[in-house]
């Protein structure tokens, strides 16, 4: 008897890791057929039916890991944005010269953008179903890029060129122009010269010592 006990204490123990790996399991799958639905269709049309079919679950299963849209939509960014990681804006800042800046800036933005572009058109569409807090981190980091990249700039022509950078750095410029057969590295290109050579921004940042 007490050796039966021993092993019954033994099992459970492994059996509820067991089943605690399965629902792990569970909730990764629902997560990524919702991250997957977001890609393609778009966060819209994507009903939590949709998920718990895409993911070969019940809807019953799928509430039980998400109690809501809102719950799901949180876990979709993190999986997400931990597979697709923003450029560090901090290591731009750690460039003194606003031209290089820039050239640096427009290089990671439009690389990420290449890559993310179909979920990042399909999230920018719909942004107005997207939880509140998805909505501040969408609208947010292009905000913190542009303060970096503002920086260091001639005081003259200030209103025109931080309308120029917002342009440069924005996604649907990127999308507009790689639409038109325009490469990465091109696009960056041609957004520092407009940059520099609008007739009201004529005057140069000033050089770095040294130089």
């Amino acid at each position: 008897m007490t050796k039966h006990r021993c092993l019954t204490n033994t099992k459970r123990p492994y059996q509820l890791r067991a089943r605690a790996a399965g629902m792990d399991r569970t909730r990764e799958r629902i997560t990524r057929a919702a991250v997957e639905l977001h890609r393609t269709i778009g966060p819209a049309a994507t009903t939590m039916r949709g998920v718990a079919e895409r993911a070969g679950v019940t809807r019953a299963t799928l509430y039980r890991h998400f109690a809501n849209e809102e719950a799901l939509f949180a876990a979709c960014s993190a999986d997400w944005l931990a597979a697709n990681p923003r450029p560090d804006i901090t290591r731009w800042a750690l460039t003194a010269d606003p031209v290089e800046r820039l050239g640096m800036a427009l290089d990671e933005l439009y690389a990420y953008y290449r890559a993310t572009e179909q979920m990042r058109a399909n999230l920018l569409r719909d942004i107005s179903v997207l939880p509140q807090a998805i909505q501040m981190g969408i609208t947010a980091f292009p905000a913190s890029a542009m303060e970096i990249i503002v920086k260091g700039w001639p005081r003259r022509g200030n209103r025109l060129r931080r309308a120029v950078l917002g342009h440069a750095i924005g996604f649907e410029t990127w999308r507009s122009l790689a639409c038109q057969g325009v490469t990465d590295r091109e696009a960056a290109s041609l957004m520092i010269r407009l940059t520099l050579e609008s007739p009201d921004l004529q005057e140069r940042p000033a050089a770095r010592k040294g130089q």
